[in-house]
């Protein structure tokens, strides 16, 4: 098992304006995982942190990498992992909170990793003109 640390945001159309951006591949026997997690987000210099969904302040996602690229392996984010047990989201922007967001994210990368090993992380769900769909439909 490899596990790669990037320097840019796997999902979320305004990562760019995330001043925390986390982004781990976890690879495995030909699967690449994508772990992503965004937060304390601002559009402006000097703005205050604002929610990037309408409960959080940070989210953790993860998703399959996109099959065609096989350089990056980015998220495919049409092809979402939605078996975590961790927490994913932080209601809250405090100083300490980007150390909360660490320690999220890596709750998750160590969930999938024990997952992937066993062999217990669950099919991808695909995400098809705003339905999701598993593997027996």
């Amino acid at each position: 098992m490899k596990i790669t640390e990037r320097g840019w945001g796997g999902h979320f159309i305004r990562a760019q304006w995330c001043l925390f951006r986390r982004n781990t591949l976890i690879e495995h026997e030909g699967r690449f995982v994508v772990v992503s997690t965004v937060g304390n987000m601002i559009s402006e210099v000097g703005e205050t942190a604002r929610k990037i969904r309408y409960d959080s302040y940070y989210e953790t996602m993860v998703f399959e990498s996109d099959v065609h690229d096989q350089l990056y392996h980015d998220a495919d984010v049409s092809r979402e992992i939605v078996d975590i047990d961790s927490p994913c989201s932080i209601s809250e922007c405090k100083h300490e909170t980007d150390a909360q967001a660490n320690l999220m994210h890596d709750a998750v990368v160590d969930e999938l990793k024990e997952k992937i090993l066993n062999g217990k992380l669950v099919e991808v769900f695909e995400t098809v003109e705003g339905e999701i769909f598993d593997g027996d439909k």
